[in-house]
């Protein structure tokens, strides 16, 4: 370089600073391409020209000549083919979807990124195949021959045909790779070696390459070509998709296999010819190295100066040709072998595993921008196929076309945006982004606020997009120091699910102020980490409520549960727990499913999984834990383990490099094997150091990298001994050891062996002999526990087996960690009245404490229940689900990896009630009655009374003088236990003010707020106080009780009654309603007719003879529902006829009692009434139920929410009451039916009732006129025990059979009886029914009729005569008559359907008779008639009637010359259906101008000369002798108008018809005149105006003149004449007439003959006749 320098010390200084700019190559890979194109290669090759560079300075010169042979075809587009080769290794999906990467890239990436695609538009560096190989190669010696003119072009020859052959070789390596990335790359068992059936080390050799010695040499030693991984975050660890997995799998494999099994093949060129030759023999597919061509180079440049130089280089050239002899078999084997293994491996590859579905990289984020701002929402999103995006606004599509200029949609490499122009507030709202593709759907939402300023600000500053206005106000759209308010309703409250179930959770969420367009942010907490929808949970927001759904319970799934609402700067939440018991067993005594199995540790040779113990072990230890894996994509599950593992951990070996598994876990006892664990999230088996370098590629394709070393290759070098050798993990089954690899090892993968021995000898054992470690990490199994050895690792390549490391230190077998110890101090305390808390201390020297279980027993039973069962971290727990009033017991232990520990100590024995507090603070204080020195206040009851009874009030006081309060003194020492205290030696006529404090067993609550200020002063009204103490109770959905006392102050006469007012809670103070309009003298009330889930107030006021007092207090507000597991009073009587009212109650407290009143009055001390009451239940018994017990008893149950049930005795449920209680005491049989009588089919009488039922020791006595009878000839008898049924049959009935019939039953203690009785008229009638089915069965021995002769009218409205016929037969005749004279049908019966029918069309008068069907034969005949006659005729016509009637056709309008016609078409018209016409109501009177009528089926109503007062609706009624059938039509407005126009048009026709010119007769058709005569013609015509008279001869006017006179006289006679006709006359004349109504022709043709022309012509036919006659 010194010669160099001095030689071109200015292009030498050039060059230096070239040069110490390669790391800035590496960062930015084009920018070296832009550098080495601005050189001037004259400046290169001037000094190689000439020679000049020493010897010191060569490997500056490759450099150079290097970089002189890349730069130019950079530049021009061109790279060398070596570098050609990387970019072929593309994957398949990134060479034909290139945008699908864009959104993995992160920002440093991007600039590079764009200038590579940039390049590859200019460039062929994606062009495959030989042409790229060709081109480098021409390329290369262009540039070569240019530089080394002295070199032979013989050698030249050889080197170009060497780099060809080179070149083919090369290409099919990348053309197998390129097949197999054809295939896919994103199954995880994607493996150019086989690795599914072991891992044996590679041969023993070093890195083959693609690239020349001399591009080796300038390549840096950990240089990798970046393969796609499907992700650009940096990441470590294990990902979180199944995907991500896949890829990064398939990923790592491309690339490892890019590397270490498909570089090219390198050669070294001999020195002479013949070795050239045999080299070239050995190895068809080498390159020629770089120090090689330049060494030829050189020689042949200097032969003649240098020979003892070339000697020295001709001996190193024939050293390293040996050594790539060697190395070009061993490359030839190895290519082949990954070619066939690779083509193994293609029916492996899955294309499909690549499609994923879309994944919001960047979600949009909410804004709150001003009014008139732009605001814009960005995100991107990942998927492939590419999804297709799509923006809403509340759930609707956002249509850019409705809006223009309004929305800006754009997406542009992976980046979506949506511009909103001109934000008004209409734009706040919740916006979508929804992403969809082949594999799913997913949205992100984000909120728009756009706020209204209200004050007076400059505008422009907005339009401008910047705004100067202090932002520090609480803004909302409502304005200034707006706040919203959110409450939860219908709560989800602690939740009780099992494994394998669903559940929801939900709440209903109430945002104040509401905003229409702008939605919350719902977000779900689980122990306060956030949750993601998955395939186990699913959230969901309605837009009033939200609700969490359980898919499939887990006990993974157990926790405390949180939902938070954001709105803007405010939020609140709401929390409960969620516990998930175990599901049942299917063995008995098996135990539960572990739970939480993770992936704590991951590479390619095992996988380590952990899980947590369950708390249930089935009643016996758990004896230990086996472990499954699933290849991801299967469903085959394998066992992982032979025996099982006690300690929570477990590595998982034998796995396939870079496939993804997941895992589950089942516990064992004894008894049997549990159900399994719910599986883990995938995991692939690869080294986190891999996946980490994977992750923070580039997922872009090759960008040409270039760096360039002086470093000689390190090519078979033996690996040192690893560092750091340690024992991570070691329990009684496997010990786990990690090292970092050597530092000299190479530029190749090395493997381990791991060899043992025990403790105190040297006998080293290899452990993994078999299967070769390739990741710095390993678990040993099969070590005997207790036993302590040492372990050392050696490193392996294909150089060989380097020396071991240092071992570790001794190792005894068995669990570091120890189980912990069992918690300490288990101290429970009370919460609510289901849950209980406990706490504890925490557990001594606990290494990686998992958690605590807790289980709870009910004191003296001995079993024991989880009250958790997923562990929780701290000391306190509150356990759910508890008994209310029962005793419990708890105890903890403790959980880590090791197990579980020692129980602690049973805790002391606590009833499950509610803690005891101080109440809350009484309300509502008023005065109820003043006097010159004291007041009697009254006030509410607490709402909280802290779990225990209120024992007493204290009630303090002050003056207020001039609106200044004084001090507070105490009104009394004793505490008061009513609601309402007379506080005495007041001063008259001071105002004072008063406040009121609560009291239990928990101590003096918090006294109340400050009442209103009272004046101590007599009250003098006449009218009564308020009533105080409002109490609602038996509140249900539709009703309640309202009860309240009398008011203190009466006023001057006593109280007579009371007024109760309610009102919706909501609704304004005018709304208020009564209840009663009579004053009631009760102080209750029951509230019927209410609304469910309303809530609701109510006032009472009281009245005395000076009128109505003021109103209470409120009481409530009291929402009307049923709460669930509410029950009611129920009445019973039993057996020996006792009446008691019951009542049961779930949620009694310990100090509960019930409390029964009649009326709302205390029934303690009643001597009617006895009452006995047994833990939840009580009974209140009538002693004699009478008339003095009518009323309304309820019954309370003290120290609950209210709970209490009332039921009514009133006259008739006391007089049901008392019929059920002589019932019970002196029972009968239950009876169905009575006794009864009926006819059976061949005159048979039986006698029967029913039973409800009868027993087998049942007995029935069967008297007749008080005389038992039995059976017999006359009687038979029968009893259906399993009916009821109670039978006496009888064949006929004669006349000594007239009496009383009874049926005596007993059934044990009970007894019945049922009479009937058959005398007179009864029996008279019932003998006959007998008679006349005797008689009706031995008709139907023949044939007969089925059913009786009928008539029917048919839709045609004729008249069908029909019967039904039976047991018939062919020889079977029927004959009809009418009035006894046969009918003749037409055809004959054939009797298939039973049915004989008669037809009568259009029945009239005439059809009015007796009509009669006889049917016979050999075995009988059987005749019905039908009297159609008098009343049955007019029946028949009314029917006919209606049936023409329905059959008529809507009304019509039709326009005549006359005027206006109404009409409407029927079937056919009888006189019996009256026809009547009203018109706007009214009965129209006939007329000449108005008449109806009928033509045929048409009834019509005719209008002549309408007028406008004919407008209106006509109603056409059709009677048909009951009712009247109509049909309208409305003849007004456009209807009239068009009629009446008709109307108009047709009288005009009518009337110039009329007047119209016409010839009325007197012309002939014909005129024949002889020659010489005089012709006269008269014609009569008529016209109103008289017509205009003309003449026509041969269509042309004919003028009157002597020879022709032509007259019209009187305006009706034309006359024509003509004198002395000739021939000349002869031809055809017309007479026309005309007027202004219209003209008419008549025509005539006068015919002249000479008479002696007519007598030739005779002769001539008479000839003519006698020629034809011979």
């Amino acid at each position: 370089m010194t010669e160099f320098h001095s030689c071109c010390p200015g292009w030498s200084a050039m060059v230096q600073s070239r040069l110490t700019t390669t790391s800035a190559w590496v960062d930015s890979p084009f920018s070296c391409l832009s550098v080495l194109s601005s050189w001037d290669y004259s400046l290169f090759l001037q000094p190689l020209k000439t020679g000049s560079i020493s010897s010191q300075s060569k490997r500056q010169t490759r450099l150079l000549s290097r970089v002189t042979r890349i730069a130019p075809s950079a530049a021009k587009g061109r790279w060398p083919g070596s570098f050609k080769g990387y970019t072929m290794s593309l994957p398949f999906y990134q060479r034909s979807h290139q945008h699908y990467d864009f959104s993995y890239r992160n920002k440093d990436l991007r600039t590079t990124v764009s200038h590579y695609q940039h390049e590859k538009k200019r460039s062929a560096i994606y062009t495959q195949g030989s042409t790229a190989y060709s081109s480098r190669s021409s390329a290369a010696h262009r540039q070569e021959a240019e530089a080394f003119r002295q070199a032979s072009a013989a050698s030249f020859q050889q080197q170009a045909s060497q780099y060809a052959l080179s070149s083919d070789v090369s290409r099919k390596a990348a053309s197998a790779f390129d097949y197999g990335s054809s295939h896919g790359l994103t199954d995880s068992s994607l493996l150019l070696d086989d690795y599914s059936s072991k891992l044996s080390p590679k041969p023993k050799r070093a890195k083959h390459s693609l690239l020349s010695g001399e591009e080796k040499e300038n390549l840096p030693s950990d240089y990798m070509v970046p393969i796609f991984s499907g992700r650009q975050k940096h990441v470590s660890g294990i990902t979180d998709t199944e995907e991500e997995r896949i890829k990064e799998a398939a990923a790592y494999i491309a690339q490892r296999n890019l590397l270490a099994t498909e570089e090219g093949i390198t050669t070294s060129k001999q020195s002479t010819a013949s070795k050239q030759s045999t080299a070239s023999k050995q190895s068809m597919t080498s390159k020629q190295s770089t120090a090689s061509r330049q060494s030829m180079a050189s020689k042949q440049s200097v032969v003649s100066k240098q020979a003892t130089s070339t000697l020295q280089q001709e001996e190193t050239f024939e050293k390293k040709s040996r050594k790539v002899a060697i190395r070009e078999k061993a490359e030839r084997l190895s290519l082949r072998k990954t070619l066939e293994e690779t083509e193994a491996y293609h029916a492996k590859l899955n294309e499909d595993h690549l499609l994923h579905a879309p994944e919001f990289i960047i979600k949009p984020r909410s804004h709150t921008v001003w009014e008139k701002e732009n605001v814009k929402l960005h995100c991107s999103i990942a998927g492939w196929p590419e999804p297709r995006v799509t923006w809403y606004k509340n759930q609707v599509p956002i249509n850019v076309h409705a809006n223009p200029g309004k929305y800006i949609i754009e997406s542009r490499y992976g980046m979506h945006t949506l511009e909103i122009n001109a934000c008004d507030f209409e734009d706040t709202a919740q916006y979508r982004a929804s992403a969809m593709n082949v594999k799913g759907e997913l949205s992100a939402y984000a909120s728009v606020v756009v706020k209204r300023y209200k004050g007076e600000f400059d505008e422009t500053r907005f339009h401008a997009g910047v705004s100067t206005m202090p932002l520090s106000f609480a803004v909302t759209p409502y304005g200034y120091a707006s706040k919203f308010e959110i409450h939860f309703d219908d709560k989800f409250d602690v939740s009780f699910g099992r494994e394998g179930e669903t559940m929801s959770l939900g709440c209903r969420v109430v945002i104040t102020p509401e905003i229409k367009h702008f939605q919350p942010e719902i977000q779900w907490y689980r122990n306060g980490v956030p949750l993601s929808p998955s395939k186990w949970v699913q959230t969901l927001w309605s837009g009033e409520r939200a609700t969490l759904t359980f898919s499939h319970l887990n006990k993974e799934d157990e926790g405390l549960y949180t939902i938070r609402v954001r709105m803007g700067e405010y939020y609140e939440q709401y929390s409960a727990y969620v516990f998930v018991r175990d599901a049942d067993a299917e063995i008995e005594g098996a135990p539960a499913a572990p739970l939480d199995v993770k992936c704590l540790e991951a590479n390619k040779d095992y996988i380590i999984i952990s899980w947590k113990q369950p708390a249930v072990d089935g009643g016996s230890p758990i004896l230990g834990y086996f472990i499954d894996k699933c290849e991801v994509g299967t469903d085959n599950w394998s066992q992982c383990n032979d025996t099982p593992v006690k300690f929570a951990r477990f590595p998982v070996t034998g796995l396939i490099e870079g496939r993804s598994y997941i895992f589950r876990v089942r516990a064992v006892n004894k008894t049997g094997i549990g159900f399994p664990s719910r599986v883990s999230e995938p995991v692939a088996a690869l080294d986190p150091a891999e996946k980490a370098r994977l992750k923070s590629r580039p997922s872009a394709p090759w960008t040409g990298q270039i760096i360039v070393t002086e470093e000689e290759p390190s090519e078979g070098i033996v690996p040192g001994p690893p560092t750091d050798l340690s024992v991570t993990e070691a329990t009684r089954s496997y010990v786990v050891l990690s090292w970092k690899p050597p530092r000299q090892r190479g530029h190749e993968g090395i493997m381990y062996f791991v060899e043992k021995c025990e403790a105190g000898t040297e006998n080293w054992q290899r452990v993994n002999t078999e299967l070769p470690v390739k990741s710095p990490r390993f678990a040993l199994f099969d070590l005997a526990e207790g036993k302590s050895y040492c372990f050392r690792v050696r490193c392996s390549n294909s150089a060989g087996v380097g020396e071991p490391s240092d071992a570790t230190e001794v190792t005894v077998v068995g669990d570091k960690l120890d189980i912990p110890k069992a918690p300490g101090k288990i101290i429970p305390s009370r919460n609510t009245d289901t849950s209980v808390v406990v706490s504890w201390e925490e557990s001594t020297d606990a290494k990686e404490l998992v958690g605590y279980y807790i289980e709870a027993s009910v004191a003296g039973s001995g079993k024991w229940e989880p009250c958790n069962n997923n562990p929780v971290k701290g000391s306190r727990f509150t356990c759910h689900g508890l008994v209310t009033g029962q005793s419990y017991i708890f105890r903890v232990r403790a959980v880590n990896a090791a197990g579980l520990s020692e129980y602690s100590q049973d805790s002391e024995a606590i009833e499950v009630k509610a803690a005891i507090a101080p109440p809350s603070p009484p309300h509502d204080i008023t005065c109820l009655e003043s006097f010159r020195d004291s007041m009697v206040l009254g006030w509410k009851q607490p709402d909280k009374i802290g779990g225990a009874e209120i024992t007493g009030y204290y009630v303090n006081y002050r003056e207020v003088i001039d609106g200044v309060p004084g001090k507070w003194r105490e009104a009394n020492v004793k505490a008061v236990s009513e609601e309402a205290y007379k506080i005495s030696n007041l001063k008259e006529n001071m105002v004072y003010q008063f406040q009121v404090a609560a009291m239990n067993m928990a101590g003096l609550g918090a006294p109340s707020a400050v009442s209103e200020c009272f004046k101590c002063e007599e009250w003098t009204i006449a009218v009564p106080g308020p009533p105080h103490s409002l109490k609602c109770s038996e509140v249900r959905k539709d009703s309640l009780v309202l009860q309240w006392k009398p008011p203190v102050h009466s006023g001057r006469t006593p109280v007579t009654g009371y007024f109760v007012d309610l009102k919706e809670a909501k609704a304004k103070e005018d709304q208020w309603r009564g209840l009663n309009e009579a004053a009631i003298k009760n102080v209750y009330l029951k509230v019927r007719g209410l609304k469910e889930g309303v809530s609701y107030v109510f006032r009472v006021r009281a009245i005395n003879q000076a009128g109505v007092g003021k109103p209470s207090d409120l009481a409530g507000p009291v929402v009307a529902e049923t709460r669930p597991g509410t029950k009611e009073v129920v009445v019973n009587v039993d057996d020996d006829g006792v009446i008691s009212l019951n009542f049961e109650c779930d949620q009694m407290t310990p100090k509960s009692e019930f409390t029964w009143s009649k009326d709302y009055v205390s029934t303690e001390d009643s001597p009617r009434l006895e009452v006995e009451s047994k833990g939840n239940k009580t009974k209140m018994t009538f002693k004699d139920l009478g008339m003095d017990d009518l009323g309304l008893y309820s019954c309370d149950v003290t120290d609950t929410d209210g709970i209490a049930s009332s039921y009514l005795i009133d006259e008739e449920e006391l007089k049901r009451l008392l019929a059920l209680s002589h019932e019970h005491k002196f029972p009968t049989v239950p009876v169905k039916s009575e006794l009864a009588v009926e006819i059976l089919e061949k005159g048979q009488v039986r006698f029967w009732m029913q039973a409800e039922k009868l027993s087998g020791n049942a007995k029935v006595n069967y008297i007749f006129n008080e005389k038992e009878i039995f059976e017999g000839p006359k009687y038979k008898m029968h009893i259906d025990r399993n009916t009821g049924i109670i039978e006496m049959f009888m064949e006929k009935l004669q006349d000594e059979d007239e009496g009383t019939y009874t049926f005596q039953l007993q059934d044990g203690k009970a007894t019945n009886h049922s009479t009937v009785v058959l005398i007179g008229d009864v029996f008279k009638k019932l003998q006959k029914e007998a008679e006349f089915q005797r008689q009706e069965w031995i008709r139907k021995q023949g044939p007969h009729f089925a059913e009786y002769l009928s008539w029917e009218v048919t839709g045609e409205c004729n008249v069908l005569l029909k019967c039904k016929v039976a047991n018939i037969k062919k020889e079977t005749h029927i004959v009809w008559y009418k009035d006894e004279r046969e009918i003749s049908v037409d055809e004959k019966h054939d009797f298939k359907d039973g049915i004989c029918t008669l037809l009568i069309t259009e029945f009239s008068k005439k059809d009015a008779g007796i009509y009669e069907v006889i049917l016979k034969d050999d075995r009988g005949k059987d005749k019905s008639r039908l009297k159609l006659v008098d009343e049955a005729f007019k029946e028949l016509m009314t029917e006919v009637c209606k049936k023409i009637a329905l059959s008529a056709t809507d009304l019509k309008i039709q326009s005549t010359a006359e005027g206006i016609r109404l009409y409407s078409f029927v079937t056919y018209y009888v006189e019996d259906l009256k026809v009547n016409w009203s018109h706007n109501g009214a009965a129209i009177r006939y007329s000449d101008r108005v008449k109806t009528g009928v033509t045929g089926e048409q009834i019509w109503l005719q209008i002549n000369e309408p007028t406008p007062n004919d407008k209106g609706k006509y109603v056409m009624e059709l009677f048909d002798g009951k009712t009247g059938h109509q049909k309208t039509v409305d003849l007004s407005g456009q209807a009239y108008e068009e009629a009446y126009a008709e109307f108009q048009r047709l009288k005009q026709a009518a009337i110039a018809e009329k007047n119209r010119a016409r010839v009325l007769g007197g012309l002939p058709d014909v005129v024949t005149i002889q020659e010489g005569k005089a012709l006269n013609l008269t014609c009569n015509v008529w016209g109103d105006p008289p017509p205009e008279v003309s003449w026509l001869k041969n269509e042309k006017a004919l003028a009157s003149d002597d020879h022709c006179n032509l007259k019209f006289e009187a305006g009706k006679t034309a006359y024509f004449t003509i004198n002395g006709v000739s021939t000349a006359d002869s031809g055809k004349y017309g007479l026309v007439v005309k007027n202004k109504y219209g003209s008419e022709t008549s025509d005539f043709t006068v015919s002249v003959f000479i008479p002696e022309e007519e007598a030739r012509m005779a002769a001539l036919e008479a000839q003519k006749g006698g020629k034809k006659a011979k």
